[in-house]
């Protein structure tokens, strides 16, 4: 059995990977996130299925970037929502997410003319649930394959997945998140919101073939640049001070009901650890507006 670090009094269990009802606010959401890099960080995406059912909309997003290359992607914040198979379908695609075996395994498949993928996340080490909302994440090796233009590229690399649900308001709250894997095998997960105080953030750790374990007591700072790109942050977890450095970022703009738009920056990135270790990942630093005054700590030096 797939063990769980639970965080929080949420009795997260196998059947939580299933859609859950939807509470009465307009921006309840059920979000399906999954990224992945290849083991020789030179290519990596993301998909994310974001079900808004009191909006009548779904959110559906997928990337990949490939060193040297533009990235490519599908954005689309109008498709319908799904019957009971999370299966969209969008303006010229196609997209599909199924788990295989709860909390082990899961799906992501997607077609589109010049983008496609039929990739397989494989849990590796543990689920981590979350204490203040009701989410998870997993670690996971990741393999399959991926189109564009044409091409096919063999994917045998690394990622995270997650899901989470309640109310989603991406207009209100800054927030920095981060996953990535290092050299000798370690896994790596931290977020924090930006809301003005310290808390106990969302972090945790697993190493060479063990087991995920709760880490807490995250600190993050961030450089950006005067146009508001983030040039490098620096995580700060038990067992691991890391400095994360976009490679190729990618911006989303997402507009609310009443019409505010927040600008979504995420990015591959490599991975240095203060021992040496090096390594790759995902890491976002969402602005909504008035990001600037929510609290972001800048980077130290060095």
């Amino acid at each position: 059995m797939t063990p769980i670090v639970n965080e929080g009094s949420y009795p997260l269990g196998a059947a939580d990977e299933a859609p859950h009802p939807a509470a009465a606010d307009l921006l309840w959401n059920e979000s399906y996130y999954l990224d992945f890099v290849t083991a020789d960080g030179r290519a990596g995406g993301y998909v994310r299925l974001g079900l808004y059912p009191n909006w009548d909309r779904a959110w559906y997003w997928a990337c990949l970037v490939r060193d040297g290359q533009p990235a490519v992607t599908i954005v689309d914040h109008d498709v319908p929502l799904p019957g009971d198979a999370l299966a969209v379908t969008g303006a010229g695609f196609q997209a599909g997410y199924a788990v295989t075996r709860p909390l082990e395994t899961a799906r992501a498949t997607l077609e589109s003319a010049r983008l496609g993928l039929d990739l397989q996340w494989q849990t590796a080490g543990g689920v981590y649930g979350y204490s203040l909302v009701p989410r998870y994440e997993i670690p996971c090796t990741v393999t399959g394959t991926v189109r564009v233009d044409g091409q096919e590229i063999a994917v045998s690399g690394y990622g995270e997945r997650d899901h989470s649900w309640g109310v989603r308001d991406w207009w209100s709250v800054s927030w920095l998140w981060s996953s990535g894997r290092l050299e000798d095998g370690s896994y790596l997960h931290a977020m924090r919101p930006n809301i003005g105080f310290e808390l106990p953030w969302p972090s945790f750790v697993v190493p060479p073939g063990g087991v995920l374990a709760a880490a807490g007591g995250l600190t993050a700072a961030t450089d950006f640049t005067a146009a508001g790109q983030p040039e490098r942050s620096r995580l700060q977890l038990p067992g691991a001070d890391l400095t994360v450095t976009p490679r190729d970022l990618v911006s989303i703009t997402m507009t609310s009901p009443g019409g505010v738009d927040a600008h979504f920056a995420r990015a591959l990135c490599t991975f240095r650890a203060a021992d040496g270790r090096n390594g790759y990942g995902w890491t976002e630093w969402h602005q909504p507006f008035g990001w600037r005054d929510h609290g972001w700590q800048a980077a130290p030096a060095g």
